[in-house]
């Protein structure tokens, strides 16, 4: 058989799974339940069985003991007889008129007691008087097995069995098993010892009529067995000749069971210690346990039921549960093929429904997500087509430049030359062949032209300083962050003051991070102002559109360096703006130190 392993269980519908479970859960407990009840009620039948028999069989021994009891009565007062004693002691010559006379005093008790089917009186000569009975043999009939037993039993009533091999028959001609017979030797009240035998034949139909009245089960019957193992009486057909008399020597009752010929046969015993007889029950264990399987089909039939309800239950409750979760599963199929406008309309409270509102409400974000890259990839690629048209007009004004920058050197016009050329490198490193990401060398070589050009028009009013850590020229940053904020130096803060100003623009390393800073000692910012400027610098930067409705308070070159620091970098990086009426202002970009090799973010 193939072994079922965990991951087959696992590969199995939450369908299946769950009626597997309710059905392990609800039908073992009851095919357990079942169980014990079967093997308390076939316990609970065989006691009573047994006791129930038990109790016959001793109804049955009572019966038989008062016929065994009258028979042995009987004999006491045939003994008592003064005409029957003279009899047993004499040589037996009494005359005629005396015998018939004790004849008629024996015919009186089978007329009486219709069970008895003769009486006969011998002595110990051999001489008898019987009502029924003629000796058949004329020989020694003392030395006969009944006249001996009953001589050995000294007195006492003794069952001796069918009469076999005797030689006195009946006149009714009983066959041996018609007839079972009775013995006590009479004493001499003086001398104790053996003056005669009484002889009793009890008709077997008597027995039979006790036996046949009790009934156990349908194939069952009682039998009855002397303690030499003779069976008295058995019906036919029966196992008498299977049965062994040493199944019944222990104890006074019993029970026990035998496989006889394939059949299971129960056996139920009662000893009579009066009548020294065994009356034995014999039935088939089918046919005890036949209440038992009467009890187990009603059982069987509520197993049955509470099985069915359990099958149906299990099917209802695991419909109602895989449904839901086959509907989600249609539904996340439908997303995958790229219909985002499916929704889960369920009003459960359980998790199945928690589950749901949960798809819906991540649809819906995958909807915002997505509106948002697309919106994103459409500025971007507005972004990209101006920018491919703009690069038109700086090639053809660098090319310009370096025309007109010849010509200056050719009148011997150097100051002109070298403003020219200081543009020239201005527009080549804004190029940057398309690239978005710079060495940090190429931004201070593009921010020292731009100070050169600004320089040949404010003269000495301008003037700056550049302090890069030699150790961070050669990493990425993006371009063209530092040119809007220089403009702002000059145009709001050196161009406003009294006198010369000046522009420091520092590169050093703080805690891991690249920190770039364009301090000025122009007029400074108004306090208010400068908290908006702050505020608006905070503003999420996920959206480009952001950016261009705040170019009214900030200006647009502030906000699209800070918008693009943020979209390649994230949070915490950015422009942060310090500024102290009339002292100046201090502008601190953060850039991750870390992150400088390994590109922007995705």
């Amino acid at each position: 058989m193939k072994k079922i392993t965990s991951l087959e269980i696992n590969d199995l519908p939450i369908r299946f799974k769950i009626i597997a479970l309710l059905l392990v859960i609800s039908i073992l407990p009851s095919i357990g339940f079942g169980s014990l009840i079967n093997i308390g009620v076939d316990k609970v039948i065989e006691k009573q069985t047994t006791g129930h028999t038990l109790q016959l069989l001793g109804q049955a021994n009572k019966s038989l003991e008062s016929y065994i009891e009258n028979m042995q009565d009987i004999s006491y007062i045939i003994s008592f007889n003064p005409d029957i004693h003279t009899f047993l002691q004499g040589n037996g010559n009494l005359g005629s008129y005396n015998q018939y006379e004790i004849r008629q005093f024996l015919q009186g008790f089978t007329t009486v007691n219709p069970e008895i089917a003769g009486i006969l009186l011998i002595n110990s000569k051999g001489t008898y008087i019987s009502n029924e009975m003629y000796a058949q043999d004329f020989q020694a009939v003392t030395d006969e097995g009944w006249y001996r037993t009953a001589v050995e039993n000294n007195g006492i009533f003794k069952i001796i069995g069918h009469p076999a091999n005797r030689s006195f028959k009946t006149h009714v001609n009983y066959r041996n098993s018609e007839i079972v017979s009775g013995a006590r030797a009479i004493l001499d009240p003086e001398t104790q010892t053996v003056i005669g035998v009484i002889l009793i034949d009890l008709k077997v139909r008597v027995i039979s009529e006790i036996m046949e009245d009790i009934k156990l089960g349908k194939t069952g019957y009682l039998m009855v067995m002397d303690d030499e193992g003779e069976v008295i009486y058995s019906p036919q057909p029966s196992l008498v000749n299977q049965i062994q008399q040493r199944w019944f020597v222990k104890g006074s009752s019993g029970t026990f069971s035998k496989n006889i010929d394939g059949e299971n046969m129960q056996f139920i015993y009662r000893k009579s210690p009066f009548a020294n007889l065994t009356t034995i029950g014999i039935f088939s264990s089918n046919d005890s346990v036949m209440e038992a399987r009467q009890i187990n089909f009603y059982v069987i039939t509520f197993l049955f039921i509470v099985c069915a309800f359990g099958i149906g239950a299990s099917y209802y409750l695991s419909y109602s549960m895989s449904r839901p979760i086959n509907q989600l599963n249609a539904f996340m199929n439908q997303v995958e093929s790229g219909d985002l406008s499916i929704r889960y309309k369920g009003e459960r409270a359980d998790e199945i429904g928690m589950l749901g509102r949960s798809f819906n409400k991540m649809l819906e974000q995958i909807s915002k997500l997505i509106s948002l890259i697309e919106t994103q990839g459409r500025q971007k690629r507005d972004a990209e087509l101006q920018t491919l048209q703009s690069q038109i007009k700086p090639h053809f004004l660098y090319n310009t430049l370096d025309t007109i920058n010849w010509m200056a050197r050719k009148k011997e016009a150097l100051d002109v030359a070298e403003v020219v050329e200081s543009l020239s490198q201005l527009f080549r490193i804004g190029l940057s062949k398309g690239n978005d990401m710079i060495p940090l060398e190429k931004e201070i070589e593009h921010i020292y032209s731009y100070l050169k050009i600004q320089k040949a028009r404010y003269k000495d009013k301008l003037n700056y300083s550049i302090s890069i850590d030699p150790n961070l020229s050669k990493l990425l940053v993006v371009k063209l962050i530092l040119q809007p904020i220089v403009e702002n130096a000059i145009y709001h803060g050196i161009k406003e003051r009294r006198g010369p100003g000046h522009i420091s623009i520092i590169g050093e390393e703080r805690e891991g991070n690249l920190v770039l800073l364009v301090k000025d000692d122009g007029v400074g910012i108004p306090e208010e102002r400068l908290t908006i400027l702050n505020e608006n610098l905070s503003t999420n930067f996920d959206s480009l559109e952001e950016t261009k409705t705040m170019t009214t308070n900030i200006g647009y070159g502030v906000m699209n360096v800070q918008a693009r620091i943020k979209l390649t970098y994230g949070e915490p990086y950015g422009i942060s703006i310090d500024s102290i009426r009339g002292k100046g202002t201090t502008v601190k970009i953060l850039l991750p130190l870390n992150m400088m090799n390994l590109g922007p973010k995705t």
